[in-house]
Order: structure tokens, then sequence, then C-alpha cells
């Protein structure tokens, strides 16, 4: 045997295990580059977990690996232990716990005597930084002390010891440990005034109102900066001094948070320790005339302040004020309105001085002291006194406190206390992001991210979770020191700091893009396996295994771009010599054939490629590398601006790769590079789950930023042609190294032609967008979006923006691979001849790069391209934009240029004006006479026709001309409003195009227009319409259902005023228009469940901790979600009580009393009420809530039969709400064993079907419970016939205001809600049209009496009316606002329906109108919502049954679930087979941007079976030997 010990960081534990195994084994030992045990010439062991294996079983007499098999496997534990526990940052406390607690009474971990265990153990904690602090700070838990110092006081520890220490002064080591400090004393860290060695008292005072982010990351560092730089103290206080924020959840959140950051308070406090000396010294400051109570009203205070006027309050006496101050302590409702407020400075320049709030009434109760108190102290009062009180002596505070430092000194010297020193820094801003808790909250609840640590967010286990390091988080607080300068900074910063810390230690691997891997046939190659090393720099890293073969992969864009005859390096191989290249019809290469030329060592001039050989014994790890984008688009938000119109909804984009087999290593949290595309750290490693199905769980893989822009992944550019190469031929030979690794190479495309195809790829994106095409394709177009984008960056140093130029041509960096000349014809002066040529010079590049033309070639035509713009802009004095349009002249010379360019004659489109001008006034002369619908149509299409052939003559649209009468002032408002578009025309052209396009669309619906809207009919009519759409509101949806339902979703449910947010997430308001639908769905199902006996009951809201322990295993799914509450004020209660997650616990002990004999049977009760679920995973409303109202019924019966029947008449009945109520389609079927209630004996339920995201959702459930529970709780009675004791039969059934979410989500459009007629709040709404200026008193009174007496028939037959006779508002507006809140029918009346004895309903569902007589108005109306009622449930039907599909193929049946189907498919029931189910078809299951994976989940088993089982038949689930029980309906779901 031979060992090879790395020299500059020795592994403790192998040393120690050669030195007690050198007297039985024979061992050559050397220093090396890296640690190895080579066992004879084939074997070698890497790890020391290995080597410490067969050490100790070569010498078996020492007894290291036990003397048993359970002592061989508590071995491995301690091994593993060792590695994975102690190893680990985020485990490294709580390992060290448990160690202490085994080691309580123990001496060796393992037997008697000492082991391998021991060893692996004890150097883990010798080697790690973090043990050894504690070490020095003597804060090691006692049991982990006593047997550390046992073991290290052994001779063969300490000989080991000093040999380590030895080798960890060499110079190398030392080199080391300089350039690390070189880096961290990059920053400026200014001295703190009057700091001594060990005196310093800093703290970190977070609010628990949510997350930290890495600003709040930074303010903990800094103050640990100074902690450790002083030996001082470092105090961790929680600033709670208002109740409604503080969150003991967000507590335990920070707290981890800090420990992931390696920030070790010395002291823990809170605010709240404080309270009572808070109230004396503000008392005190009261009674000394320096603070007064005020009951002034906060928005008067607010304005006294900023007008510098004194309260009235302000001269109040100290008895009056004390008084106050005793009611607001009460918190009486006297006491509610007051505040306390500091006497300083009214008139002061400082707005922070100009009294102060110091005190403030809130009954809320607190997390930590309950209700003791009613007035709370705020901040800026609290913040000093705790600082001086705990003797903080220098508090650390951002820029943005500044004007509060007068105000922070003036309560310290009022009140004559130490005097802390405050210290300033300046505030961690970044760009493309938002750090407000409020809005990250916002990004969570809608489901744009996948939680709190997503890798998108600010968040520290965001970042955390994208790779960055904690070292590289600290070196880059380190780097910034304590510095005041404020600015918004790049992302890239913090990434290129982090990638000092991990470029030196992670692996290189290679992984291709699957889609785009071509295939090289290498002549000569044999099949055969290498060592490489990982790290091309560090051998000490370890080596990986390299497979060679005459068959290799490698990119698609790197294939394209070699030639016959070219000499390329494959890296970790050597030279090859290209010598085939066969391409497709298209001109695509489809296959390369190269011979081996290994010993031509010059690898100066080569392109480097990443490849990967094709065999079997090695096959490829499926991987998907995950790149980010960020969350919002502009750098920069302006305090006015809404976070919510810069949303990226493409932050996240997938690619499928072929991962070297290496990766199959990786584990969660590794950081790794994969060559020539970046670096990338393990979210979810490889799973290899069936070899025969294919369909493991890929290697998931999410870049990390490293601070420069370059091409992600790469796209194959020529090495040659790089900015890199020409460096490498400065540096001559030092630069020829073997090709082991190579980045991606720079970018050439200048930034006008990098302009114009991000603004053609978008354009291609949002046409695939509207036509609905494949998510993969719309996600292919997306990447190479942004791939044009990161290009842009590059070239520009800037992002990207829809509004913004290239620099000019002359001002951009030509490309260094044309060398030919371009002898070019005189360029034309004219602005539009030099657009014409532009264009078609721009055409006939595209079609060379499409037709692959030779890249010199495209590049020279590029350059003539170049020029033709330059030349524009010198001529036209603007930038060339692709929607360019000249200029347009005045007066005749504009009349002969459209003649010119249109082939019209002035005098032609001036006739056709006229034309337009005399039928405007024509149509607007019939709407104030009063005349009939038919004959306004009929002109205002003349008028549309004439407008056409206006535009297809002169190439625009008509302006409207001046009408007779207008006033001299108008005259001269029109002139200014003229000039003034005439010297901004340039910049309206993009608007003047959406006027157009409006019109446009406004005209295709006249009907519309002429209808619904009258003062837009009349806009379109006369030529105004630019000034209607200065004044379109946000009233209407923003998000289309079809392209992004989860903001189309958010947008209905609120613009429809169902729901408001509340400031506890997960939790929201119901407002009336969804409270109404509640109570319409409770009402019928309250009156059918009484028919069979049923009676409406309450039980408490709060469970006892013992009585959900009785109900262990029901309660297992809830557990997570459970709410406790713990205190009741400042004491803890002896039992936390749980608020019910559902109600069991809470009512069967009361049933158990109930029940004596049988005669007591049955129990049939139902409560309406809500139950807390404290789900912390994507809350959204109706769907999935933390606190939720639904009703529950709960039965209990002698016997089987009675309950059986229940359970089925109830599912029939919340199969008839959803068909018959809420005209929505469900699968009434049984629960898989898996999906079923637990501790319920089985449970029905009905399915519906979401048709936009493809998913299905439990609608209701009821359950039979069977003996189970009233076994637990002893409900109990005699058999009459046999006396003995039998156990009640029991049933339980639920349905909730997810079934509102449901209703939205089947039903709802692009303009809203749609309601089904029977459950809604309004089933009609009447609008009165019509009442104009023009309308006289006697008419309009007339008319609202009319409307008035159609609303009363309507409503005498029961039909639910709401007549809308706001006068704020126009007809068009209140139709809009109703469509969106669903009113199933829109009755409009005007005059002229009342003089023909009708009126107009309009249909919500289909937008349908229909002229009804008033005689026949309830008859008609009644007809009508039946109907509506009947056509959604039959178009919902449809799109049920169009996309359940029946599937006996798992491959298909994959492909089905990724095409949104829900399936039917036979199943054998099995448990474990669902879970196998779920999770191999998990990974190729899309759901909307940005969420995570989903796989097919067991819906239900039909009761209506699509057909019976055969003998034939298989079970859906892979290597499933079972035999199939029946169809199960599959789905992903909600």
């Amino acid at each position: 045997m031979k060992i090879t010990v790395n020299k500059k960081n020795p592994p403790t534990g192998v040393l120690l295990a050669l030195e007690y195994a050198k007297p039985f084994v024979k061992i050559e030992s050397q220093l090396g580059d890296s640690t190895s045990l080579s066992v004879g010439s084939d074997i070698v062991f890497n790890t020391s977990s290995t080597i410490l294996r067969y050490l100790a079983r070569t010498a078996e007499s020492l007894g290291f690996y036990g003397n048993s098999v359970l002592e061989k496997t508590e071995v491995d534990h301690w091994l593993s232990f060792s590695t994975c526990r102690i190893g680990c940052p985020l485990e490294f406390d709580d390992a060290l716990a448990y160690l202490d607690h085994v080691l309580g009474p123990l001496t060796y971990l393992v037997g008697h005597s000492l082991t391998i265990a021991d060893i692996a153990v004890w150097s883990a904690l010798y080697d790690k930084p973090e043990f050894r602090n504690l070490l020095s700070q003597k804060r090691v838990p006692l049991n982990v002390m006593r047997y550390y110092n046992f073991l290290a006081a052994k001779p063969e520890f300490q000989l080991v010891v000093k040999a380590c220490l030895k080798s960890s002064s060499s110079p190398d080591r030392d080199t080391t440990q300089n350039v690390k400090k070189e880096r961290k004393e990059e920053g400026k860290f200014i001295e703190l005034p009057g700091a001594e060695i060990g005196k310093v008292v800093v703290r970190f005072p977070p609010e628990a109102s949510g997350y930290l982010h890495i600003g709040h990351a930074k303010a903990a560092l800094l103050n640990q900066y100074y902690q450790q730089a002083f030996s001082g103290k470092l105090i961790m206080r929680f600033d709670d001094t208002n109740p409604e924020k503080e969150n003991a959840e967000f507590e335990k959140v920070i707290l981890d948070d800090l420990k992931l950051l390696g920030i070790r308070p010395d002291i823990f406090t809170y605010t709240s320790d404080h309270f009572d000396t808070l109230l004396e010294l503000c008392t005190r400051l009261i009674r000394e005339g320096k603070a007064y109570a005020d009951d002034t009203e906060p928005e008067a205070m607010k304005k006294e302040r900023e007008e510098r006027i004194e309260s009235v309050n302000r001269n109040n006496s100290v008895e009056k004020n004390l008084e106050m101050w005793e009611e607001m302590k009460k918190g009486s409702s006297i006491g509610q309105k007051c505040c306390i407020r500091a006497k300083i400075d009214m008139k002061s320049d400082n707005g922070c001085l100009r009294d102060p709030t110091m005190y403030r009434c809130k009954p809320e109760v607190h997390v930590r002291t309950g209700n003791k108190y009613k007035a709370y102290p705020t901040y800026d009062f609290a913040c000093p006194i705790v600082d001086s009180v705990e003797q903080v002596t220098h508090a650390l505070r951002t820029m943005e406190y500044h004007d509060r430092d007068d105000q922070y000194y003036w309560f310290i010297e009022a009140l004559g206390i130490r005097k802390p020193y405050l210290w300033e820094y300046s505030r961690l801003n970044l760009q493309n992001t938002v750090m407000s808790k409020r809005k990250l909250t916002w990004f969570v609840d809608q489901g744009l991210v996948e939680g709190w640590d997503d890798p998108r967010f600010p968040t520290v286990r965001g970042v955390m979770r994208r790779g960055m390091t904690v070292d590289g988080l600290k070196e880059f607080v380190i780097a910034q020191g304590s510095s005041r300068s404020i600015n918004m900074m790049d992302w890239d910063k913090i990434w290129a700091f982090n990638k000092k810390v991990i470029d030196p230690v992670a692996p290189r691997y290679t992984a291709l893009d699957k889609e785009n891997a071509v295939p090289v046939f290498v002549r000569g190659a044999v099949e055969e396996v290498k060592d490489a090393q990982k790290h091309p720099k560090d051998p000490a890293i370890g080596f990986k295994r390299v497979w060679y073969n005459s068959s290799v992969l490698i990119e698609g864009a790197d294939a394209e771009e070699l030639h016959v005859g070219e000499t390329v390096t494959f890296i970790n191989w050597g030279n090859l010599v290209i010598k085939d290249i066969k391409r497709s019809s298209e001109g695509k290469v489809i296959s390369l054939e190269a011979d081996l030329n290994l010993e031509n060592k010059d690898y100066k001039k080569t392109q480097k490629i990443t490849w990967l050989a094709v065999t079997e014994k090695a096959p490829f790890v499926p991987a998907v590398c995950v790149t980010f984008d960020h969350i919002i688009t502009k750098p920069v938000l302006g305090r006015e601006e809404d976070f919510k119109q810069y949303i990226n909804y493409n932050s996240r984009v997938e690619t499928v790769m072929l991962g070297d087999p290496e990766l199959a290593t990786l584990k969660k949290g590794d950081i790794v590079q994969l060559q020539r595309r970046g670096y990338f750290i393990c979210d979810s490693p490889y799973d290899p789950i069936s070899r025969h199905s294919g369909r493991e769980s890929p290697c998931v893989l999410f870049n990390i930023p490293d601070g420069h822009v370059k091409e992600m992944p790469t796209a194959g550019s020529k090495h040659k042609s790089s900015g890199k190469e020409l460096v490498q031929d400065k540096k001559g030979k030092a630069a020829e190294k073997s090709p082991q690794e190579e980045t991606a190479s720079g970018i050439g495309s200048t930034p006008t032609s990098l302009h114009d195809q991000i603004v053609q790829q978008g354009s291609r994106v949002r046409q695939l967008k509207s036509e609905k095409a494949a998510k993969s394709d719309v996600e292919k177009e997306v990447k190479q979006l942004l791939k044009l984008k990161n290009d842009f960056k590059a070239a520009t140093g800037q992002d990207w923006k829809p509004d913004q130029q290239p620099p000019p041509a002359s001002a951009q960096q030509k490309p260094s691979v044309v060398k030919e000349s371009v002898s070019a014809p005189p360029l034309p002066s004219d602005p539009k001849a030099l657009n014409d040529q532009i264009v078609n010079q721009g055409n006939k590049i595209r079609q060379m790069k499409s037709e692959k033309a030779a890249k010199v070639d495209v590049e020279r035509e590029v350059q003539a391209l170049l020029k033709l713009k330059e030349a524009f802009r010198a001529t036209s004095g603007q930038e060339w934009k692709p929607d360019w349009q000249p200029q347009q002249t005045d007066g005749k010379e504009r009349a002969l240029v459209e003649n010119e360019v249109s082939g019209s004659s002035p005098d032609q489109s001036a006739g056709l004006k006229e034309k337009i001008d005399e039928q405007g006034n024509k149509v607007r002369q019939l709407k104030t006479g009063g005349a009939s619908k038919e004959e306004i149509d009929a002109q205002v299409k003349i008028l549309l026709d004439l407008k056409g052939k206006y535009k297809e003559l002169t190439g625009e649209d008509p302006t409207p001309s001046k009408p007779s009468g207008k006033k001299e002032k108008n005259t001269k408002q029109e002139k200014k409003t003229d000039t003034k578009n005439a010297d901004e025309k340039n910049q309206n052209k993009g608007k003047k195009e959406k006027e157009a396009e409006i019109k446009s669309k406004a005209a295709a619906d006249k009907e519309t227009v002429v209808e619904k809207d009258a003062d837009l009919g009349a806009a379109l009519a006369d030529g105004t319409l630019s000034r209607e759409v200065k004044k379109v509101t946000r009233l209407g949806l923003e998000a289309t259902k079809e392209e992004n339902f989860s903001d189309w979703y958010a947008q209905v449910i609120t613009k429809s005023e169902m729901i408001e947010y509340y400031d506890v997430s997960g939790c929201y308001v119901l407002r009336q228009w969804a409270f109404g639908i509640w109570e319409r769905i409770s009402q019928w199902f309250d009156d059918e469940i009484k028919k069979i006996g049923f009676q409406n009951c309450y039980f408490p809201m709060f469970v006892s901790h013992s009585a959900l322990e009785t109900e262990k295993e029901h309660i297992e799914d809830f557990a997570p979600e459970v709410a406790w509450v713990t205190r009741s004020g400042q004491t803890e209660l002896a039992e936390p009580i749980a608020v019910r997650p559902t109600s069991e616990t809470v009512m069967y002990p009361s049933y158990a009393k109930w029940v004596q004999s049988h005669r007591d049977l049955p129990i049939k009760l139902n409560q309406w009420c809500n139950v807390v679920r404290w789900e912390f995973k994507h809350p959204q409303p109706f769907l999935r809530t933390r606190e939720f109202l639904w009703q529950e019924g709960h039965s209990a019966y002698a016997t089987y039969e009675e309950a059986e029947k229940e359970v089925h008449y109830i599912i029939d009945l919340y199969e008839n709400i959803y068909e018959n109520l809420l005209a929505i389609p469900v699968i009434k079927g049984k629960k898989t064993q898996k999906e079923k209630f637990a501790g319920g004996d089985f449970t029905t339920t009905v399915e519906a079907y979401i048709s936009c995201s493809g998913r299905g959702i439990q609608a209701a459930t009821s359950h039979h419970l069977g003996q189970n529970f009233s076994k637990m709780f002893d409900i109990s009675f005699e058999d009459p016939d046999t006396r003995e004791k039998r156990f009640a039969y029991q049933n339980s059934w639920a349905i909730t205001t997810r079934s509102i979410g449901i209703i939205v989500m089947v039903h709802g459009d692009n303009k809203g809600l749609v309601l089904p007629p029977r459950i809604a709040p309004v089933q009609v709404v009447l609008v009165p049209c019509g009442i104009t200026a023009q309308l006289g008193e006697p008419e309009k009174q007339q008319l609202i009496e009319k409307c008035q007496l159609l609303a009363g028939t309507l409503k005498d037959s029961g039909m639910r009316v709401r007549e809308d006779y706001r006068d704020n508002y126009s007809p068009g507006w209140k139709f809009n606002h109703w469509e969106l809140k669903g009113v199933p029918v829109r009755i409009e009346f005007g005059p002229r329906d009342a003089q023909l004895n009708q009126f107009v309903a309009v249909r919500r569902d289909s937008g349908d109108k229909l002229t009804i007589n008033l005689d026949n108005a309830a008859n008609a109306m009644d007809k009508l919502l039946e109907d509506i009622h009947n056509r959604m449930f039959a178009k919902a039907k449809q799109e049920l049954d169009g996309n359940t599909v029946l599937c006996t193929d798992f491959g298909d049946f994959c492909n089905k679930l990724e095409s949104n189907k829900i399936i039917l498919a036979p199943f054998c029931g099995g448990i474990p087979c669902e879970e196998k189910i779920k999770k191999l078809s998990a990974r190729d299951a899309l759901t909307e941007d940005g969420a995570p994976a989903m796989g097919a989940k067991g819906l239900c088993i039909p009761f209506k079976q699509p057909a019976s089982i055969k003998d034939v038949d298989k079970c859906i689930g892979p290597e499933c030997a079972n035999k199939p029980l029946y169809y199960t309906l599959f789905g992903k779901s909600y």
C-alpha cells in the first residue's frame, strides 16, 4: 500500500489512523498535492472516510471498526455524521448539540475503546474553524469539551497535531493566507471614536416582520466586524415596539439566517424587556414638562408639523397631560385618540425635531407581553434609551436615519442617561429588485416566486440558494467597509466577490445542450477512461473520470463554426483535425468526422470546445440548467413608480442538458463550474429512480452569476477571433498550457445590429404568445431574446431598453474579422431614399443569415448597413428607427408630396375630407335629435367607410375639422395645441400609431361603439378619439387569462371587488360581492341538509394539545399547518392550545358524553365556521389560504349501512351545488388510499378541472370515518340485542370558500368575472342610457320612473336586481364595471326604448344583445337567465370532456400530462406505486412560469368507470407488476 498525503491541507483523521496502524500494516507514505491511498495498481481511495474504513479493516486486531454488526453500523453512522453534519455550516450547531447529548454517559462513541468513529469525529471538529472559535471563547458544550480534551491528550493525537501545525506554517500555506488577508483589507473601515479593545458593545436591532435581505446582512456583518475587531460584544435585539408587525415565526427565521451567516451574538434581548423602564421615563418627561399628550387627529397633526404650527395641547398643564397619559395606558376610547409627543422645537428646519411622537395607544395583543400594555413606545423613543440601558457604546445606523440623530441625542440629554456614539454607514441599495418586505410579500402571495428563498429574491436565503457563499457575502461587505457613499449598486459587483471565493474550489464538469448536440466520429480513438483533475489549478480538489470513445458529442453552435482541415482542441483530450462535415438540406451541421492529432501540443491558436463521449459504460446524466434574470426590469425605480409595472415574467429559463456522468455524484448545495458555461449550484441532485423507464429525476443546476456579462450558454464563437487570444499572443509561450478549460469567447456583433435583432425577436415572442404556440417553442425564443440582451449589454455596457438608441455607428467598435473594404456608390442625400436602402439592406442581411452565408460576407454587408445608418443620421439629424416616417410638410408642398407618394390629387383628398365632415355632422344631429338606433347605425357605417377610403388614399387618418360656432378662445387653444404637437411630432409617433390601432379596433366593433358608449361613438364620429385615449382608466384587466393566468386571477378577484388584501400573509378580506356568493351556496345547502334531519351548532375554535395527541394519526397530515397559542400575556401556557385545522377532536369528546345508548343515535350536527391551516407555500386567495370558511357536518350512526348511505347522499348534494348552482361540471368518485382523509375508511370527492392551468382541483369531500374515531374517543353504546359494547360509525364532510375561486377560474374571461345566475348576488343590473345635457329634467325623471317600474317588475318575479343611477359615471364606464363584476345580464334602457316599450338585455357570458318587450319582461328574463346557466355549463362540460383522456402507456401518460390533460388510467391502487407515478412524471410536467415542476396526482377513482378492467391490462405505474383494479383519474392539482 502507498499513501499520498496532501502537503498543503493534511488530513488529520487519516494521519491519526496511520499512526495507530503503523505496527500492523506496512504502508509507504509520501507528500503530494492531494490525499489518496493506492492498493495495487488499479484501486485508489480518495476520500478520508474510505481510507479510514480500509485501514480499519486491514488492521483488524485494533478493533477500529467495532466488534459486532451493530457496532460496525454505529461506526458507519459516525463517519457519515463527521462529513455530512459537522461539515455542513447549516447543521453544525445542531450537530454539536446532538453530539453533546450522546456523549453524556459515554467515553467513546462506539463500544469501550477507540474506533475510527472517534478519529473521524474528533478530526472533523479539529479541522472546523467554527469549533476552534468556540474553543477560544470557551463556549463548547460540556460533554463535547470533555471528550475532545480526553482524546487530544493521547500521545498519538498530540504527535499528529504537532505535525499538522508544522505543515500549516509552510510557505505555501502562508502565501494563501496572505492573499486572503490582502483581499479582506480592501475596504475602508473608519475607526470607531473612543473605541477600546474589550469594551466595544454594538447591536443589531431588526424588526421581526419579514425575512432578512442582504441589506440587513450587511448591517449584521458590519456590527460583527467591529465586535471582533475590538474583542467586544454584539447584542441581537428584536425591535418589537409595534404589536401589529411583530411575528414569532419571523423571529425564528431571522435567527436561522444569522446562524447561516456565521453571526453569533453574545446577548439576545427584546425592546419589550424594557417596556416598564420606558413607561417610567415617559412619565418623568411629562412631569418635567418635556413631553405632552396630544389628541389631535393624525392628518391634522401631520399638517401642523409640515406648516410648523404648534398643537393646541402643547401648553396643557402637567396634570392634564398625566390624566390623558393614564387613559392611554388603560387603552380607553379617549386614550386611543391620544399620543405622547416630545416638546422639542416646532419651528426647527429638521422635521424630526418638530415634537415627534414618543408613545401611541394600540390595543392589539403583543406577541410577548400579551394584553399587559395598551400603549407602546415608538422606535425613535425606545432606541436611544435601550441602547443606553444595554450599555451599547457605538450604535451603527444607515445614512437614512441621519435626520434623526439630533432627536436621538435629545432624548439622551433630556433624560440625563449614558450617551452611546452614533456611527453612520451607507445603506445597500440594489438595482432591478425591491427590498421592501411588503413588496417581497406581494411576490410570494401572487405565486410569482417559489417562496422567500427563491433564487431571484434579495433575501439571504434566496441569494444563498442561488449560490452566494457566506465568505463571498462577507468579503463584499468588508470590501465596502463603513463607507457613507450612497449609490445604487449593480448585482454584478456582489457576484464578482462571490466568484473569488468559488473559483479556486469549484470542480469543473461538462454539460451540453441536449437539443443542439452534434456527433463527432473520431478515427483512431478507443473506448477508455482516465483520471483528470477536477480543477486545473488544484489537484487537492480531487480527480474525475473522463471517458473517451470514437463517438463524442459537441455543442451544435461549436459545430457550425468549424471547417474541414481545422485543428481544434478538445478540452481534457488534445488536438483533433476536422476531416469532414455533413450538413442537412437546410445547411445545418448534423455530424463531423475527425482524426486524432494528440502529438500536436500547440494549443495557442486553436478553438477550445467541450465534449462528451458516447459510451454505454457511462451514460449521460440528465440535467436541467436554470438561468435567472432580474425580477424587476427597470434598474432604478422612482419614488412614485409602481413596481408592478416593471415585473419580469420571463425571469426563469430552463435548458435541458446532457450531463457529464460525474454530475451523478453531486449533492444539494455543491458548487461546480460547467466548462464554457459558468458556475452552478446543485439545487436538486440526480436521482436514478429507474434504469428501465428512463425517467430519472435530473440534476437541477442553478446558474451562479459571476459578475461579468458573457454568453450563457456558449454560442460557439471562434476562439481565434476573440480578445482573449490576442492577449495570449502577447504572453508568448507562457500562455501555452495543456487544454483544461476555456470560458465563452467575446461577442462580435455591433450594438445597432443587436438592437434590431432584439426588436425583431421581441416581436416574434409576442406573436408566438398571441398564437398560443407550444410552451417549449416560446421558451426557446425567450431564451434567444435573453441571450441577445446579454450580448447588447456586453457590447454597450448598459441594459437594453425599448426606447434607447444604440451609439452611432462611428462610435461602435468595428468587427475585427472584416478584412475587405466595401467600395460602395455615393449615398443619396434624401432621408426617405436612405430609409428605403436601409430596409432593403437589412432584409438582405437577414436572408443571408437564414441561408447560412459565409460569416465574412455577412459582416461585409453589415458594414454597408452601418454606413447607410450613419448617412441617415447625418442627413436627417436623428437615429434611424424601423418605424421611421418622413416629416410631413404643410400647405401646397404637403399636397404635392402626398400626390407623388399616393398617386392621389389634392382635390380628391380635399373632396373626400369634406364628405367626412358632412357625414360626421349628420351623425351628431341624428344622435341629439333622438333618431332610431338602426338609422344611426346606418349613417355611422357610411362615415366609417368614408374614413377608410380617405386613409387608403392618403395613408393617414382624417383629422377633425373645426366645428362652426366655436369661440375664438377655443380656436386659439387649438392653434396652440397644433403648434405643440408639431414640435413633439417625432416623440409622439408611437402614441399616434397606438391611437390608430384603437380607432381600427373601434371601427371593427361599431355596434359596441354605438350602443355601449355614446361618448366613445361620438368621439369616433368627429375624429376626437385621441382625447378619449388619454382618459383610459385602469378599471379593466391588464393581464389575459391565456397568457398570464396567475396575474389574471389576482386582478379579477381584486378589481371585481371580491377580495381585499390583508397585512397578515395568507389571510384575506372577503368583500360583500364574494360573501354574497358564499351566502347563496350556504343557504341552498343548509336547507337541503335540514331536510334529512341535520341541525346547526357551534363548537370552540381552540383544541387542547392532549386532544390532538388522541387523534395523532389523523392530525399528522395537518401537523405542519397547525397554529398554536403558547402564551397568555407574559405567562407561558402550561399546555399549548391549537387553533382548529378541522373539528373532529373538538366535537367528538362531546359525542362520547352524549351517546349512552343506541337511542341517542344518530347524531346529525353541522357547523358553519372558519378553520386555520398555517401553511407557508404559495398562498392564493380562495384556493390556498391560512384561514377559510366552510361548513363541516359530523354524524354518528349505529350501523355501517346508515353511515355509508349518508356519505353518498352528501357527495351527491355537493355535485348538485357545482352543476346546478355554479354551472361547473365535476367528476364524482372515491379518493385513492394515498389521497384519502387521514384516519378515515374512505373518502368520496367531486373534482373540477381548470382548463387554463391544466389542473384538477378538489371541490368538496365526504368522508366515511368508520369506527376509527369512535374508538379513539369512546363513542360507544350497548347493542340492544347482544348487550355487547359497540362503537358508532361516523362521517364528516365539508365544502369551503374554495368554491368561489373555482367559479372565477372556470367561468371568468378577459373582461372579468362571469357569474352563474343562480348564485350571482345581482342577477340583473339596470343602467339608464341617453341621459345627456340635451335631455330635459321632466324627460329624465320620466325615464328614471320607468326604470324603477321595470326593476320592480323583475324583483317581484324573484330576480335580484340592481339599478345604477350614479350620475358621476358614464354609461360606458358602468357597462365595464358590471361586466368586471360578472353580473349575468345588463339591461340598457333609454328614451327611445321607453317610446318603443322595449329594453335591450346584454348577456355577460356571450355579449349577445336581445331586444325584449316590456310587457313580457319577467317571463323573458327568467328564460334568459336559465339559458345563460345552461350555456355556461355546456361550455365548461365541453372543456372538461375535451381534456380528459384515456392512457395505458406511461410514456403517453407523461406526454398527455405535459399537454395539460387529466388522464384516466388503469391503476393498482398501491400507495408506493402512486408516489412513484408522481415522482417520475414530475420532471416532465411544466406548470406556470417560474413555478416548480409538478407530477401527476391521483385525483379520484371515478364512480362512472370509462371501461372495465381486462386481464391483459397493466397498471400505469412504470415497473409495477400488480394487477390494476380500476381506472383512476390522474392529473396536476391545486
